[in-house]
């Protein structure tokens, strides 16, 4: 479970009444600094190129305090760009100051905006009936906060009542939240299973059915990219493959009738090449058909493959 999900009541009921129930959860980033003591003099251990971990058992719990350097880029990327944009609206604020209520206003917008980020400033406010002006209203960025901050990015705590299990195997078992969540944005997004429309019941279940059904094949191709074309992704694959398409050419006959030829469209020069990398070969063209039908009746039709 993600960290802010079960609370210590229930972890502690699974403990002492459910003994044969094991958890793995994350915890909040507050634990970290509460167990500073005690993780900080144990040595960091290796579980993959770009993780190490570090344990000490507390209440019956196994914590597991990891760290991954391209997670610590991305915190440190992320409140810096929101630092960022914080403090340019601030000066613009102070530039051109508002009314005092207009500017309270304004600064409840731009903490909503920057969230976390908002902690490391410390403002000074104009007092009520006061008029705005820079000296009394101000605002400073808080380094030390920061600094704290910045020695816990990449930082993430776990605790799990396998108290006798491999260290490596409880990391890989959590990151498969990250996999999950992965799956369900790629059914949402990619494959369309929201929002749906459907008010019969049947109807919603073979919409999602059939969006299932397409997130086993971006799967299936997900792993034949690994093995044969790694680096890519199934999105920029079917992205690249796009504009293959089945048409049907309708052409009239002497007699009235129609003659129907189904085509797909020649893969350009790159997507040739990709076709190749992936062992995949096209079919052969469809074999024409006769249709007597009148001209008003014959819809071409088009599908992309």
């Amino acid at each position: 479970m993600d960290r802010g999900i079960p609370d210590e009541e229930v972890l502690k009921e699974i403990r002492t009444t459910q003994p044969e129930v094991f958890y793995l959860v994350g915890t909040p980033r507050s634990k970290i600094q509460e167990y500073e003591k005690k993780w900080l003099e144990l040595p960091w251990r290796k579980v993959r190129e770009s993780v190490e971990v570090k344990l000490f058992a507390e209440g019956g719990e196994l914590y597991v305090l990891a760290k991954r350097a391209g997670r610590r880029a991305k915190e440190r990327a992320i409140r810096r760009r929101k630092l960022a944009g914080l403090l340019w609206k601030l000066r613009a604020l102070r530039r051109k100051p508002p009314a005092r209520d207009q500017l309270l206003l304004r600064l409840g917008a731009v903490r909503k905006e920057a969230g976390r980020a908002f902690g490391f400033v410390s403002p000074r406010l104009p007092k009520e009936g006061e008029e705005v002006t820079g000296q009394n209203f101000a605002f400073c960025l808080d380094r030390e906060k920061l600094q704290k901050a910045e020695l816990r990015d990449g930082h993430y705590l776990l605790r799990s009542n396998l108290v006798s299990e491999d260290p490596a195997v409880l990391w890989e078992l959590y990151i498969q939240l990250t996999q999950i969540e992965m799956a369900f944005r790629t059914l949402k997004s990619e494959l369309g299973l929201r929002p749906i429309y459907h008010r019969v019941e049947k109807r919603v279940e073979a919409h999602i059915f059939v969006a299932f059904q397409a997130y086993a094949l971006s799967v299936t191709l997900k792993q034949r990219l690994m093995a044969l074309a790694p680096g890519l992704t199934p999105r920029a694959v079917l992205e690249k493959l796009a504009t293959l398409q089945m048409l049907d050419v309708c052409l009239p006959t002497t007699d009235g009738r129609w003659l129907i030829m189904p085509r797909y469209t020649q893969p350009e020069p790159d997507q040739q090449v990709l076709l190749q990398r992936l062992r995949l070969t096209l079919p052969a063209q469809p074999s024409p058909r006769i249709k007597g039908q009148e001209a008003s009746e014959v819809e071409p039709r088009r599908w992309k493959m």
